[in-house]
């Protein structure tokens, strides 16, 4: 994965070419990096989250969903599950992929995993709720549907 550029979108045919399976519709490229470490020189468990967090953001910038000005929706994690299968180090590349896959009114569920070597490393589960200064609100129409058509989603 030497080639690869750091946090720039791969599309499915890109992840398929790094031996990345379906389902997944979208990743990122990147380089563990010193500071996400722990004292016995692996990834440190909240690195995976921070990952996933920069994923998540990336993921809505390529959908087109706004996160910032007056047209941003507010979306807050309630609920994460991680699952670590095999250890990571310093300077391994590494592929973070996401698809959303349930719909709930308000809330929607995620999946992440983490590639690196060609092998499965990290998966996670998380619900992500939208909410303004009132509350909850329902996802909007045009979201439920590029989270349908792009990543197969359904309602839950």
């Amino acid at each position: 994965m030497t080639d690869l550029t750091h946090l720039t979108p791969l599309d499915a045919n890109a992840l398929r070419t790094l031996g990345i399976p379906e389902p997944w519709p979208i990743g990122f490229a990147d380089r563990v990096r010193f500071t996400e470490l722990d004292p016995l020189g692996h990834v440190n468990n909240a690195a995976y989250l921070g990952w996933f967090e920069n994923f998540r953001l990336q993921y809505m910038k390529t959908y087109g969903v706004p996160l910032t000005g007056r047209d941003a929706l507010m979306v807050v994690l309630r609920q994460v599950q991680v699952d670590y299968l095999a250890e990571m180090k310093l300077d391994d590349d590494y592929v973070v992929t996401g698809r959303t896959t349930r719909l709930r009114n308000s809330s929607f569920q995620m999946e992440y995993a983490v590639w690196s070597g060609g092998a499965l490393r990290t998966t996670s589960n998380a619900v992500l709720v939208m909410v303004n200064e009132d509350g909850k609100y329902p996802i909007p129409a045009n979201l439920r549907e590029i989270f349908k058509d792009r990543d197969g989603a359904t309602d839950a």
